[in-house]
């Protein structure tokens, strides 16, 4: 029998069979992906979408922040976007960074260079490519607010920018087809003072940790918010607030934010998604939707 490894393109990158997904994403669950593949930089992923046979499934994912592995894994390939895609630069006030970096990195990268207007990625967990992806936000701004224009690789293999408008960003959404893979943007900015920029990065984190459990193992925001409501008002208004099941709690300090007690299951936290979407919308009648997204078979 031709095993998965067997049927994949030779690459520049790395692969790994049977690599459990737990420790790779901030819940700290999941079961066993097929095979892991890390590209060595776009060029590389651009030539293992073009020649990946059709019938084999695969996700994309960064550092796992607002990622739900399933208990029984993935039957398919996991791409992890790495060092290869761990870069920042500027030109004047323009910022160009990989999908791999840390939406926080780049914001303090920024604070160096005297680049304003991108404090709020601190507020963002996660990588750049995360945050294109589902068009994150935080703090009274939205990844499209700065983008100029992304490179992604699309499932035949084509390196195209992308123009923030050609995405069509909604919220926590995209128009642009989900097969395209982000694994570079071109942000904006603009000139400020350093000390400015380092206080309001400060005053982000300060806020993060008197109101988000961010030493916790959690996925961040785990339900949008319906539109003019706030996902954790309505969570708390059902009676949410502290509920567990198994090892999965919501937390007591941020409703939206569900957490991993210390030996929870993904299937805990899933059930635990499913009850709190229930009891809301027996109480207020509105249905919540997933920020975080659920992979598994």
């Amino acid at each position: 029998m031709v095993s998965l490894l067997q049927q994949l393109p030779v690459t520049r990158g790395k692969y790994r069979e049977s690599a459990s997904l737990a420790k790779m994403c901030w819940f700290q669950v999941g079961g066993i992906v097929d095979v892991l593949y890390q590209p060595a930089d776009k060029e590389d992923l651009a030539q293992f979408m073009s020649n990946l046979p059709d019938h084999i499934s695969y996700f994309v994912f960064g550092v796992g922040s607002n990622i739900l592995i399933s208990d029984k894994g993935f039957k398919g390939v996991a791409i992890r976007l790495g060092r290869g895609f761990n870069y920042v630069s500027s030109e004047a006030s323009l910022v160009k960074a990989g999908a791999a970096c840390l939406d926080i990195n780049i914001a303090n990268f920024c604070c160096d260079q005297s680049i304003a207007g991108l404090e709020f990625l601190s507020g963002i967990p996660g990588t750049l490519g995360g945050a294109l992806a589902m068009n994150a936000g935080a703090y009274g701004l939205e990844i499209k607010d700065v983008l100029l224009e992304a490179t992604a690789v699309g499932r035949d293999g084509q390196i195209r920018q992308f123009k923030s408008e050609e995405i069509g960003y909604t919220y926590r959404g995209k128009q642009l087809d989900k097969n395209w893979i982000f694994v570079e943007a071109l942000l904006k900015g603009q000139e400020g003072e350093q000390a400015e920029i380092a206080a309001k990065i400060a005053n982000i984190q300060q806020q993060r940790l008197g109101t988000q459990p961010i030493k916790s193992r959690t996925g961040g925001s785990t339900f949008k918010n319906p539109e003019g409501m706030s996902a954790w008002k309505l969570i708390d208004e059902a009676g949410c607030r502290g509920l567990t099941i198994g090892g999965a709690q919501v937390s007591e300090m941020h409703c939206n934010f569900f957490i991993n007690t210390g030996d929870a299951t993904a299937a805990d936290l899933e059930n635990l998604m499913k009850e709190v979407k229930a009891k809301v919308h027996a109480k207020t009648g509105v249905m919540l939707e997933e920020e975080i997204k659920v992979i598994g078979n």
